[in-house]
């Protein structure tokens, strides 16, 4: 299919958009008052419950959007294919396609019968964060307060009824908090909620309602334990008036038993309004709530009057270059695959990666223009996201992603390590090279490294190592690359012959951060006899060379706005 196409062909009902208005006027707004009556949306999607798909709606699209919020609520992130259909009440070989599609984009990982979210779908909740710049600004300022009082410390803005996290500092302890970057919470249940609350419409109040009356015990917020004890609406009610007097508020134990927090807005420096709520999270072991208000206000305050005083200096974002060839590769990835690669999924997905820093609100004719679709084909796109709740009209005729761009996957993978981020592309380069492959970091001492991954072979006779091993850094390849001795820094790789043990050849490379730091190695190890030296350099080496580079493209994804550990 041609890249730059006006309209998707229908197969099997799914690979087409709902065009039956394609000819209206171009609005380029995404409203639902343009639904047609008669048009059901597809299964569970992320669109408001009750609502019903916009005529142009792109349904693979929206299609697409609930396998990936199905695998985003799912444990570890994994489900079956037969789970997905049953979840979504999709056809299997819709799904089949979906998910293909997805593997294809490098979204999700097929394992068999399995389906896996995969590191490069991070690159979605990026977008909507690098366009946002508030962790780029404050994430700092947070990670030092968290230093200084030794509590976790977390930042969040509004999700409709909810809040949504956006950075979190946290504290290393037996008792620590497991929510996540991208977690919704509902607003009732936290300190930040009534903060966000004191600026809520009368039609926002009303939704807010609406939520609690259909979802008394929180079953639609998977991050939060169901709630015990319903509450009246008052109660938030007073919560959200004292919050607006005292321009702070308190989460005392509403999450669950034992969890406090203390929370104060950090306020837009050219409209006032509130931009994100910065928090400290602890525990009754070590405060109540009202000790917390007592003892760590003025030092929350004066940390966020430092995180305003950071965005009324920030200099204004310079918009780098737009990703180019989406457009190509999406019509490039079609004529190869044929049927089972869903284009119109790819290309609405496509949109939500054309905003960024210095492009965080975009006209339909710049969204066409970063991505290289077809207008029409971006703006039946934009209609299908606006619908799903992940973008908004915002003044000017423009976009803008919305917080729950990070629903797509973002809270599960944001807690992946290296090790995780590296284990598919190990075992796939130990199948293709039929050798054992192992992932590895320096110890502490720098005299050591610790194997952290690893993938084996079916040979008789293999290099066998556990992971969490150590072995002395100067007699393996992999210690040669993250010691930079002078031949390994010059090569590029390590060759190690018979130095660890009679008869063991090892070849390794680094693995590097998205700030060109090796912060690993990645190594192939064999018995010398069934390889010489000269043959691990032509043979071994390039397929070495082009995993650490997966490796490197996927980290570096994961780590832009989260810290990833290497262990």
């Amino acid at each position: 299919m041609p890249a730059h196409s006006t309209h998707d062909t229908p197969r099997d009902g799914t690979d087409g958009a709902r065009n039956g208005s394609a000819a209206a006027p171009d609005t380029g707004v995404p409203a639902e008052t343009n639904a047609s009556a008669g048009t059901a949306a597809p299964a569970r999607t992320a669109a408001p419950a009750g609502t019903v798909a916009p005529a142009e709606a792109v349904t693979p699209l929206l299609r697409g959007i609930a396998v990936l919020s199905r695998l985003t609520e799912a444990p570890g992130g994994t489900l079956s294919l037969s789970a997905l259909e049953k979840t979504t009440g999709l056809a299997r070989s819709t799904v089949d396609r979906l998910t293909a599609t997805l593997a294809r984009m490098g979204h999700v990982r097929l394992d068999g019968r399995d389906v896996t979210l995969a590191p490069r779908l991070m690159e979605l909740g990026n977008a909507y964060l690098a366009a946002l710049r508030l962790p780029a600004l404050l994430s700092a300022r947070a990670d030092e307060l968290a230093d200084e009082l030794d509590e976790s410390v977390s930042l969040a803005v509004g999700d409709r009824d909810g809040i949504r996290f956006i950075h979190q500092a946290t504290r290393r302890r037996a008792m620590s908090l497991s929510f996540r970057i991208g977690d919704l919470l509902p607003a009732e249940r936290t300190a930040p909620g009534p903060l966000f609350a004191a600026e809520w419409t009368d039609s926002d109040w009303r939704r807010w309602r609406e939520r609690r009356s259909a979802d008394p015990k929180d079953h639609t917020f998977p991050a939060v334990p169901p709630r015990e004890h319903p509450t009246p609406d008052k109660d938030f009610a007073r919560r959200t008036a004292r919050a607006a007097t005292d321009d702070h508020a308190l989460d005392d134990q509403l999450i669950e038993p034992g969890l406090v927090a203390l929370s104060v807005p950090v306020r837009d420096p050219g409209t006032g309004r509130v931009a994100c709520v910065a928090s400290v999270v602890s525990h009754t072991s070590r405060h109540t709530a009202p000790d917390l208000r007592t003892a760590l206000l003025p030092r929350l305050r004066a940390a966020v009057a430092a995180m305003e005083d950071g965005l009324r200096t920030a200099p204004p974002p310079a918009p780098g270059p737009p990703r180019a060839g989406l457009a190509t590769w999406t019509g490039a990835s079609k004529q190869e695959l044929g049927r089972e690669f869903v284009e119109s999924l790819a290309r609405g997905l496509t949109v939500l990666t054309a905003f960024d820093e210095g492009r965080s609100a975009l006209t339909l004719t710049q969204v066409a223009q970063a991505t290289g679709l077809a207008r029409a084909t971006a703006r039946r796109a934009l209609i299908t996201l606006g619908h799903a709740g992940l973008l908004a009209p915002a003044p000017g005729n423009t976009f803008t992603l919305t917080p729950r761009v990070l629903s797509l996957g973002f809270p599960p993978l944001s807690r992946t390590s290296l090790p995780e981020i590296a284990q598919p592309h190990l075992t796939a380069l130990a199948d293709r090279v039929h050798e054992s492959t192992s992932l590895a970091v320096l110890s502490e001492s720098g005299e050591e490294i610790q194997y952290t991954a690893r993938a084996s072979t079916t040979r008789v006779l293999s290099a066998r190592v556990t992971v969490g091993a150590r072995l002395p850094a100067r007699a393996t390849a992999l210690g040669h690359v993250l010691l930079a001795l002078p031949e390994a820094r010059t090569q590029g790789y390590a060759l190690v012959d018979e130095e660890l043990e009679a008869g063991l050849r090892s070849l390794a490379v680094p693995v590097r951060d998205r700030t060109g730091r090796v912060v690993a190695a990645l190594n192939v190890a064999m018995h010398a006899a069934r390889r010489t030296a000269a043959a691990c350099r032509t043979d071994i080496l390039p397929e070495l060379s082009r995993t650490a580079t997966l490796i490197e493209a996927d980290l570096s994804v994961a780590g832009r706005f989260v810290h990833v550990p290497l262990t």
